[in-house]
């Protein structure tokens, strides 16, 4: 299954782990290599991204909800 996400979705994934990154600081992940603002997904972002993905799909780890 593929996932149709917006540049809004994928912000607000990221917030859900407490990870801000602007609209144009993601556009800047899409840009060719050679483009004077192109900007490389770093390991951080993409832990982030994963880690707000789970929980967007699932909800919050009901374990953490208890602190």
């Amino acid at each position: 299954m593929a996932l149709n996400l917006k540049d809004e979705d994928v912000i607000e994934i990221l917030s859900l782990v407490d990870f801000k990154l602007t609209k144009s600081e993601l556009s800047a992940l899409y840009r060719k290599e050679d483009h004077p603002n192109y900007r490389e997904c770093g390991d951080q972002l993409l832990r982030n991204f994963l880690n707000g993905l789970i929980i967007y799909k699932r909800g919050p780890n009901p374990q953490q909800l208890k602190k």
